[in-house]
């Protein structure tokens, strides 16, 4: 069996940015000091005059990037998820937002995979913030493969983009000569007739395998990608709703207004079926090794596959 290999989706991102400005002369990078972290160093070295580090001062520089939007330029800001959604929340939705500007921020080292960080940087409300903002297109990836495409896509895009990425190295299960990535469409990496597991980010891979689990068991589990949150490929969600008549979603962020929200919500406009929940609660993290965190948190394959054969049981 070959080794699985693992890369965190912001090197992707930094990999990317690199990658495309080669051919974009229009694409400039704006860091909050952080470039080391979320790997916008790869851009920094390659492009030093198309590189602004806007210092620890984030609402300034997502000012900046929506004046160099203005100017035609393709900006992408980018800090930790906690600062680019949280600290310039504002800024984002004023000067970004309302303008509808050609703003892609790069918001790294989101959700409890955060780790020893702890609570004051495990953001786990940046897809509720951003869901919130009209015309905010929301692209959380599962690993290495989609993260690269998501940004090139992101790029050609035009209207604000919040790009979504992790620090810990996740295991890459998509295959780079054949991945297609479109904003907005769903990927069912599984068929099933029992129930539907919809996930983002890392818990795309932990659904997959749960779904193994359960095949074991006798449950036959559909599992469906939603890299994009906003737009919500809502035909993807009501056809499994109809065919499997339940849902079970999987996200490493709040259940409060996330993927689960986003679901929940249009379930109950086209297709009225049990949606069931697994992301963080209403509560806070805290500090601790990634793997720790995320089991205890209940974001692995063991508790989704439990929640699923409780949600089947309960519902079926």
């Amino acid at each position: 069996m070959a080794d699985v290999i693992k890369k965190a989706t912001r090197e992707s991102y930094g990999e990317a940015l690199k990658e495309l400005a080669e051919e974009c002369d229009k694409l400039v990078v704006l860091d909050a000091d952080l470039a080391e972290a979320t790997k916008t160093v790869m851009f920094k070295k390659a492009y030093p005059e198309r590189f602004f580090d806007c210092g620890i001062a984030e609402a300034n520089m997502m000012g900046v990037a929506a004046g160099l939007a203005a100017s035609g330029k393709i900006p992408f800001a980018s800090s930790f998820a906690m600062f680019a959604a949280g600290r310039a929340f504002e800024i984002v939705r004023n000067s970004i937002g309302y303008p509808h500007l050609n703003v892609k921020i790069g918001a790294t080292h989101a959700g409890i995979s955060v780790g020893e960080d702890g609570a004051t940087h495990q953001c786990n409300e940046d897809i509720a913030l951003m869901r919130t903002i009209p015309g905010m297109t929301i692209i959380n990836p599962a690993d290495g493969v989609e993260a690269k495409a998501a940004v090139k896509a992101a790029a050609a895009y035009e209207g604000p983009v919040y790009l979504r990425f992790g620090r810990l190295a996740t295991p890459i299960f998509n295959d780079e000569a054949t991945y297609k990535f479109e904003i907005g469409k769903g990927i069912e990496l599984k068929s099933g007739t029992d129930v539907t597991i919809i996930a983002t980010g890392l818990m795309v891979n932990e659904s997959v395998e749960a779904a193994k689990m359960l095949e074991a068991e006798g449950i036959s589990a559909r599992v469906i990608n939603i890299h994009t949150i906003k737009p919500l490929d809502r035909d993807i969600v009501c056809k499994a709703a109809k065919e499997t008549g339940l849902i079970i979603t999987a996200e490493e962020h709040s259940v409060i207004g996330g993927l689960g929200s986003a679901v929940a919500e249009a379930v109950s406009e086209c297709c009225p079926v049990p949606v069931v929940k697994i992301g963080v609660n209403d509560e806070f993290g805290h500090s601790g090794p990634a793997a720790d965190l995320l089991k205890e948190f209940g974001l692995c394959r063991e508790n989704i596959a439990e929640k699923t054969k409780e949600a089947v049981k309960k519902f079926k």
